[in-house]
């Protein structure tokens, strides 16, 4: 292994039989942590190749199970994104194209650095269960055309260590890592299509467009390559999604979302993954006419009724997402005001979501437990007026330490000036095998 280590740091190319040795050795405990984070940091530094990058993930993919859900009726179809600050898309899109007749398949991650998890949202709501094992994550998928799980030890067990290891060595932003560890989970979870989600911006891992739409290239062309169908977009995350950064406090505002009140903005994002999944899922003939069935699902109750099944049936207590009031609160809710009048101009989704993390919505170190009610509300988000002591936003926690510095934190990251900024633009690409179109 060290001599493996010493080939990458000097910038040289693994062959396939080594990283074949290193993913099994990994697996099997043969090595140690502190040798992998060593190699993932020389990784990062110096990239992987298409070749190294490809047989990354499938050695990651083999490491474990391939799921066969070829019983289970339709096309199967799950939605994957890069990681954000506010991002509880998957909340919202999940059971409405389920509730369109498209099975929904998702295995998801927890928090990564400053971005959530959706594994950590859906723990926060009393009960439920993602801990199912691979048997009945059929059953309950051919049951509801939906199933909310976390990775099981069966499915790619490289990259479930990977992925923790990554995230307390600060190795996180690396576009083969992500790669390989995003489609290396998704193609063993049993699917036949896939629409990815490329966050850009402040709070993205990918900061730039162009890092965006290398990485959303990338995972493309894997996809396509083991014979799935695969769409990505380019979208915004100069500022959180929605209105909450926090677990519960995403869970409480996707159930809001599906009863019709959803944020603008976050909204125009969902739909459009959500149409695009009903559109490989063969439901609709079109993505706009998958974005309509969307809209559909969520004025009629269906898509909604669809989580609060989904919750039921994986043990969890679905009356809160019908009465949120029930659940308890944190013991200090802080409101934080603004420093001067003007306009938001900009909003630093990495400080947002590192301030929430460090207010209990996250982990600092990969042992971390986290406070499903810490977190962030924001009443006012880019391009609104304010004026000098109006509140920004609201701060939730259960540590009382932490305060002053969030507030101050937070006023940092939030940008005021004296002229009104432009929209921001949600979606900026698409990327399928044709290649990238400018939307």
């Amino acid at each position: 292994m060290v001599s493996l280590i010493r080939k990458k740091r000097e910038r040289q190319s693994l062959t396939t039989e080594e990283i074949d040795y290193i993913i099994k050795a990994y697996t099997r405990d043969e090595l140690p942590d502190y040798q992998v984070s060593s190699l993932l940091m020389a990784i990062f530094l110096n990239g992987l190749n298409d070749r190294e990058s490809a047989d990354l993930t499938s050695a990651m993919l083999h490491s474990g199970i391939v799921v066969d859900l070829s019983d289970v009726p339709g096309t199967k179809v799950d939605k994957h994104s890069t990681g954000g600050v506010g991002d509880k898309l998957s909340l919202i899109l999940a059971p409405i194209v389920a509730a369109c007749g498209v099975p929904v398949p998702m295995i998801s991650g927890r928090g990564l650095g400053h971005s959530g998890g959706t594994l950590d949202k859906l723990e926060s709501i009393t009960g439920f269960n993602v801990h199912l094992d691979l048997e009945q994550y059929a059953q309950v998928l051919r049951k509801h055309n939906l199933v909310l799980i976390g990775q099981t030890e069966d499915i790619a067990p490289a990259d479930k260590r990977m992925y923790a290891l990554r995230d307390v060595t600060a190795t996180v932003e690396c576009i083969p890592l992500i790669a390989g560890s995003i489609m290396s989970k998704k193609l063993a979870e049993g699917i036949d299509a896939l629409v990815l989600d490329v966050k850009c911006g402040s709070g993205a891992f990918m900061k730039t467009p162009e890092q965006a739409l290398e990485l959303a290239e990338k995972l493309v062309s894997i996809g396509e390559r083991f014979g799935k169908k695969t769409i990505g977009y380019i979208t915004n995350m100069d500022q959180p999604l929605g209105e909450t950064v926090g677990n519960w406090l995403e869970v409480r505002e996707s159930a809001l979302a599906l009863q019709g009140h959803g944020e603008a903005a976050m909204m125009e994002v969902t739909l459009m993954l959500s149409g695009t999944m009903i559109y490989l899922g063969g439901r609709a003939g079109s993505v706009e006419e998958g974005v309509a069935m969307s809209r559909a699902a969520i004025a009629d109750g269906s898509a909604f009724q669809k989580l609060l099944d989904i919750v039921t049936e994986q043990g969890g207590d679905a009356d809160l997402l019908r009465n949120p009031q029930r659940y308890p609160a944190a013991s200090h809710i802080v409101d934080v005001p603004a420093l001067q009048d003007g306009f938001i101009a900009a909003m630093d989704s990495y400080e947002i979501g590192m301030t929430a993390v460090e207010l209990g919505a996250g982990r600092i170190r990969k042992e971390d437990t986290i406070d499903p009610v810490a977190g962030i509300e924001f009443l006012r988000k880019a391009g609104q007026p304010l004026r000098r002591g109006e509140t920004i936003a609201r701060i939730h926690t259960n540590n009382k330490d932490i305060i002053d510095a969030s507030v101050s934190r937070l006023q940092a990251a939030i940008q005021i000036t004296d002229n009104q900024p432009s929209p921001l633009t949600m979606i900026t690409h698409r990327v399928d095998a044709q290649g990238v179109h400018k939307l």
